[in-house]
């Protein structure tokens, strides 16, 4: 039996499926994809995090024998060339998204594969209601996985001690020769996952009162390994209980959260793309509003540091990305599609089910998601939650001699700031009054 090891999105030696499952001759590769990265920036933060994952793995996998081959191709011809080293299958980890469901098909035509749940704690296929039909609302769904959210411990994978490397001359291409540039990544992704989850277990006790305070590190910090695979969920599971912090479940519900859309891109994969609930708005196609929104030049302060901060460091806490996903989509009247796009460019732990359910979500268009008429204030949002402007003031330096109270009031600043592009009041009603008149259309 000989086994090629496909890493994908479980860049790790801990925890993972199929170097458990692996057995006898094994050849681990993992492809850097044509297909995706000759779609991307030049200097795209998160093919610099994946390169240095990716040689990460590599010296783990030497340590006990094995090895990491990495190609710069396509998925297609890579696995037609191998065809011919007379390899039985292929084991590789499940993803949901279409692009890899369409990818997988394909590559189960040149070496059969087999599929292991990873990179998710549930196969979205099975946790169905009881008439057979999937569930459209998170508490539900949350609460008919209580045996494993309430459990203490999630089993996790071993290596096989027996696995024997086949050995296959491929040079390592560089960061450049895959036609990159390195570039900045935020201090915290300096340290190793495993650090990364420590200190976060050190702050999980004040996590629900600090996770919506935007200058402080009050996040989890773990968006990113979750992306990659750096680590498993089952591994950040397993530690947060094990800490028996007060407060860890309110950071369980959530990785639940990131269940719930991925069980609902896998359910209705026409989400991708359409307005889960069928609701048709008559959405604005004002390309200048949509590029001050980008660039953080709406003149809205916490909006426009948000996107600042952004598109500096490819991460966003994820109160500011509420406030600045419900200012594009209501306020502004700018499809949720056309923000999902743009951080689907920028995001270091962007994650397509993750990104589009919440994108959806702030819409009012997906499933369980926001009821049309709340509408996030941005101003009382930045005065409840950086009352100082600390994070304001850090992002946004012209305004760090101006009082707080002046930032959080709408139309106070004047000539000390941008000119805001929208009245807050003005596009809240007319936001409730398109989207109360299509849903009526619905019935």
């Amino acid at each position: 039996m000989k086994q090629i090891l496909w890493f994908r999105r479980d860049l790790r030696i801990i925890d993972n499926k199929i170097l458990e499952k692996a057995s006898n001759e094994v050849m681990p590769i993992f492809i850097f994809d044509k297909n995706i990265l000759e779609k991307l920036d030049i200097e795209d933060k998160r093919v610099t995090y994946i390169y240095d994952a990716v040689i990460s793995l590599k010296k783990s996998l030497q340590s006990f024998g094995l090895d990491l081959y990495i190609f710069f191709d396509t998925p297609k011809n890579v696995f037609s060339k191998l065809k011919n080293e007379g390899f039985d299958e292929v084991l590789c980890s499940c993803d949901f998204d279409s692009y890899s469901i369409k990818r997988d098909k394909e590559i189960s035509k040149i070496i059969p594969l087999k599929r292991y749940l990873d990179s998710f704690l549930i196969n979205p296929r099975k946790n169905l209601k009881k008439d057979g039909t999937p569930y459209k609302v998170f508490t539900p769904f949350y609460k008919s996985l209580s045996w494993l959210s309430d459990s203490d411990k999630i089993g996790e994978a071993t290596i096989n001690p027996n696995l024997k490397l086949y050995k296959y001359e491929k040079e390592t291409p560089s960061l450049e020769k895959l036609g990159f540039k390195r570039a900045y990544l935020p201090e915290f992704l300096k340290k190793s996952p495993q650090d990364r989850l420590d200190d976060f277990k050190e702050k999980v006790q004040e996590y629900e009162k600090n996770r919506d305070i935007f200058y402080k590190d009050g996040t989890s910090n773990l968006g990113i390994d979750l992306r990659f695979g750096t680590l498993s969920p089952r591994m950040i599971f397993n530690e947060i209980k094990k800490s028996n912090k007060k407060n860890s479940e309110v950071f369980i519900r959530q990785l639940f959260w990131r269940e719930f859309y991925n069980y609902i891109l896998y359910h209705f994969p026409k989400s991708e793309n359409e307005n889960w609930n069928g609701l048709e708005i008559s959405w604005s196609e004002n390309e200048e509003d949509f590029q001050k929104w980008c660039e953080g030049k709406t003149g809205v302060p916490i909006v426009d540091a948000a996107m600042i901060h952004f598109n500096k460091t490819g991460m966003m806490h994820n109160r500011l990305r509420m406030i600045v996903s419900s200012f594009l989509c209501k306020n502004l009247l700018i499809s949720w599609k056309k923000g999902e796009q743009y951080f689907a460019k920028k995001l270091l732990d962007y994650d397509a089910s993750s990104n589009i359910g919440s994108w959806q979500w702030a819409a009012s268009t997906g499933a369980d998601s926001v009821p049309y008429f709340r509408i996030f204030n941005p101003y009382l949002q930045s005065a409840k939650f950086d009352k100082e402007t600390i994070f304001i003031k850090s992002v946004i330096p012209e305004l760090k001699d101006v009082d707080a109270k002046l930032i959080h009031t709408e139309g106070a600043l004047k000539n000390k700031y941008i000119r805001p592009i929208v009245d807050i009041k003005y596009s809240r009603d007319r936001a409730i009054s398109i989207f109360k008149e299509a849903k009526n259309a619905r019935v």
